[in-house]
């Protein structure tokens, strides 16, 4: 699709969104000059299409695509809720403490059911028991699709359900102070009422959390208009209740008060359906062309920016010779020497021309192409 035919229908997916989690009924008249086809297919990208499918039927449209997939989101959110609860028992049972993150809570917070579409469940927990975990899931028919790379351990068990194991709630490679201020987060953790295990965040660590999350995101391949959604939708029910003056301090502390900021407007004049500022639609164009997961072409202009000090050599040496500590979190095993470093390197250049040979086909493409 086109880049201008594709933001003509994520405009329509925008407003189909803001009309979903507002209760609003869309007008049937728009709705009759959508590209349901083509709005289907941006709505996928941006993981909102069963906030579509719950807009267009209040409207008296049904479309077999959007109300496959609400019934989907639907039927996948009940499943994971469901085995989250079983993995959490176990945890409790192992002693192992954990807190779930993220979509599983926003979930609760929109309308209606499977609103909020997942694709995982993410949990932090105890990073000195991962082993233990892993056993866990295995003896849960789980399998392992990634152990030990980076913060989090991926699992998966057909047919939907998939569930990111967090060490930590971010590692070395992410910009900023991100690692460094969440790495003790534990003690900032409130127990669960009725569990010895089980914790939650605090309103504002929670907010805290999810805008750090989403710049790591916004500063690597982008991030998606859902992001924006789940901002308006928290901030409609927590905004007036929290301490500004605690969140002003930590978000100065991370050096991203800026970035909280402008999105937050942004997404609360998104969604309340209010005239943006030339600048406030450049901000958005950027969401909106990023997709749910970023791209590649987003990822290496930040990358330049941010890891290459404005220069693509800088880039490219960040690439293939990534600080100790972030070759420390890809490459595990060149903890126990220095000597591996050598080793760890070469690893990290045949892994990339093997087994990531298109993606890094890709980057290198789309360097060639920046300016």
């Amino acid at each position: 699709m086109e880049k201008p035919e594709f933001r003509r229908n994520a405009t329509d997916m925008i407003y189909l969104t803001a009309c979903a989690i507002n209760g609003r009924k869309p007008s049937p008249e728009r709705i009759e000059k959508m590209d349901l086809p083509k709005l289907f297919e941006v709505c996928q990208q941006h993981i909102l299409t069963a906030c579509a499918a719950y807009a267009l039927e209040s409207a008296g449209f049904r479309d077999s695509e959007f109300t496959q997939a609400k019934e989907k989101a639907i039927r996948k959110n009940i499943l994971l809720d469901a085995e989250r609860r079983t993995i959490l028992r176990e945890l409790e049972s192992e002693g192992i403490w954990y807190m779930p993150l993220k979509g599983a809570l926003l979930q609760y917070w929109y309308p209606r059911l499977g609103m909020r579409q997942m694709s995982d469940n993410d949990i932090l927990c105890d990073g000195s028991r991962m082993a233990d975990v892993r056993d866990i899931f295995l003896g849960n028919g789980y399998t392992c699709e990634h152990f030990g790379q980076g913060n989090d351990d991926a699992y998966f068990k057909a047919p939907v359900l998939n569930f990111e194991m967090h060490s930590s709630l971010f590692d070395s490679r992410h910009i900023g102070g991100l690692y460094d201020h969440f790495k003790d987060i534990k003690e900032r953790l409130i127990p669960d009422e009725g569990s010895k295990y089980g914790f939650h965040f605090s309103d504002e660590d929670f907010y805290l959390f999810m805008v750090a999350h989403e710049y790591k995101h916004f500063t690597y391949g982008g991030t998606g208009v859902r992001s924006l959604a789940d901002t308006y939708v928290f901030m409609n029910i927590y905004g007036d209740l929290l301490d500004w003056g605690y969140l002003d301090e930590e978000f100065g502390k991370l050096g991203i008060a800026d970035f909280e900021r402008s999105n937050r407007e942004l997404a609360m004049k998104v969604f309340s359906m209010k005239k943006l500022t030339v600048d406030e639609k450049r901000q958005l164009e950027y969401y909106v062309m990023s997709g749910i997961y970023g791209n590649t072409e987003n990822s290496v202009k930040n990358g330049i920016m941010n890891r290459g000090n404005g220069s693509k050599l800088g880039y490219l040496r960040y690439r293939f010779f990534p600080p100790l500590r972030v070759l420390e979190t890809a490459v595990p095993w060149v903890k126990k020497s220095r000597l591996l470093i050598p080793a760890a390197y070469g690893y990290r250049f045949l892994r990339g021309a093997t087994v990531k040979r298109k993606e890094l086909e890709n980057e290198f493409r789309q360097l060639e192409k920046s300016r």
